[in-house]
């Protein structure tokens, strides 16, 4: 069974930073692609970014591309988010999510997911 938890989230100042952790249960955390996406309160749920398998090629949403940076440890079975230069807008639940398919496929939608973590910027 697949678990995601995600911690780090929080209340920031605008241009601040956070750094968000998801901890995977289950031995194939090292041969899935992985992402994180976030749901503002009232919009749809968006990416924000995603990592392959390997943590070898990396995949940002326009908005947070030069400010976050996602990452793995497939040792530690752990995906991470730093969120530096925080927007008002970034404001949401940031939410961490495994693919089935080891390379990031923006066509699908990842079946496993966490339960999300709050942040909010204030400006």
């Amino acid at each position: 069974q697949v678990q995601l938890v995600e911690s780090g989230g929080g209340l920031v100042q605008a241009g601040g930073s956070l750094r968000l952790s998801c901890a995977a249960s289950g031995r194939t955390f090292g041969s899935s692609a992985m992402g994180w996406f976030r749901q503002a309160p009232g919009k749809e749920r968006e990416f924000v970014s995603a990592i392959n398998y390997s943590g070898g090629s990396t995949y940002y949403a326009d908005s947070v591309k030069g400010r976050f940076t996602i990452s793995r440890d497939n040792a530690k079975r752990t995906l991470y988010l730093q969120m530096n230069s925080l927007k008002p807008d970034d404001t949401a639940v940031y939410f961490c999510a495994r693919f089935e398919t080891a390379y990031y496929d923006n066509s699908l939608m990842p079946p496993y997911w966490g339960q999300g973590t709050q942040v909010t910027v204030s400006s």
